[in-house]
């Protein structure tokens, strides 16, 4: 698999990583036995990049993936995140105490001493301008506790004030042929200032598989059920705020552009090929989906043809929905 540079760390991932959500959850329900194979899979393909985060089943992602790596020799480049314990959810919850403890707690999770990366996950958007945070996450690079840190955002604008503060090693967002945004201003931004760029929700939480129609449904505890309207978190994370019919409908249009690609794996090498991307982070439920996810890796880039054909259905059907709520 291709490897980039992950922006300052001095690490170098596959353009294919995992993201973990699942394996915490809010996706329905992942056993034990089933996230150990999801686990395995990825890194058998040559994933060497882990997305998780403190809150992922409030530890268990993290957790689960210390016990897979426990067994093995190759260990990838884990990136976690941190913020979203805070309670209540206010920017004044972001105190030097507070994120040590959340990054004590993730090293413990880990079974690590040293977290290869911290990113801010999508806190409230004060933070991102609050210099006393960066100078505590300074410290706990300076400690050793960290290697690096970077952010999570869900706003182009915040990713933009995050990349004045020169400690920030990578941004991670929302990018997919239905969340376009990121590509006018903060992918060119990030890559003048050699910050690597994650990109998160590739799939719009599965409907860039083409696997969905209008009578799909989904269980009780999955976001993709609960969260339609932001009722819980940011909108944007769930189908990236496309409204569900809106989306299944341009979903097929996507299929037929890729033609005899699998759907998913023409959307995810959509997004390994933007410029300034380090790496997408699809999650995986199951071993098929890893390996329908690292395909991508494998695929030529898009002609200009299909390029110009999906930029024409963003514009047609997806952008009056997201483009300048992010």
């Amino acid at each position: 698999m291709e490897q980039r540079p992950l922006g300052r760390t001095g690490a170098e991932v596959g353009v294919v990583g995992l993201g973990t959500w699942q394996l915490g959850g809010d996706w329905g329900d992942v056993p034990e036995d089933a996230a150990a194979e999801v686990l395995d899979a990825a890194l058998d393909a040559g994933v060497t990049l882990l997305d998780t985060a403190d809150v992922y089943g409030d530890g268990r992602s993290e957790v689960r993936i210390r016990k897979a790596l426990a067994a093995r020799s190759d260990r990838p480049f884990v990136a976690t995140k941190a913020g979203r314990r805070a309670d209540p959810f206010e920017a004044e919850q972001y105190t030097p105490e507070n994120l040590r403890a959340w990054i004590d707690r993730s090293r413990r999770n880990l079974g690590v001493e040293t977290l290869d990366l911290v990113q801010l996950h999508c806190p409230p958007t004060a933070v991102y301008s609050d210099q006393r945070v960066y100078d505590a996450l300074d410290s706990f690079v300076d400690d050793g506790s960290i290697a690096a840190y970077g952010v999570s955002v869900e706003t182009v604008a915040e990713g933009l004030t995050a990349l004045q503060h020169p400690g920030v090693v990578s941004i991670q967002l929302v990018l997919n042929i239905f969340r376009r945004k990121p590509l006018e201003e903060l992918l060119p931004a990030a890559a003048r200032a050699g910050v690597g760029v994650l990109a998160r929700v590739p799939l719009a939480s599965g409907l860039l598989t083409g696997k969905y129609d209008e009578s799909t449904t989904f269980a009780a505890d999955d976001h993709r059920n609960f969260n339609r309207g932001g009722e819980a978190f940011d909108v944007g994370e769930t189908f990236a705020g496309v409204p569900f019919e809106v989306g299944v409908a341009a979903a097929r249009e996507v299929a037929a552009i890729a033609r005899d690609v699998d759907t998913g794996a023409f959307a995810l090498r959509w997004v390994i090929d933007q410029p300034g991307v380090t790496a997408v982070i699809p999650g995986a439920r199951n071993v098929e989906q890893v390996r329908g996810n690292v395909a991508a890796a494998a695929l030529p880039p898009l002609t200009d043809t299909e390029l110009a054909d999906l930029e024409r259905l963003y514009d047609e059907r997806i952008r009056a929905h997201v483009h300048d709520r992010w």
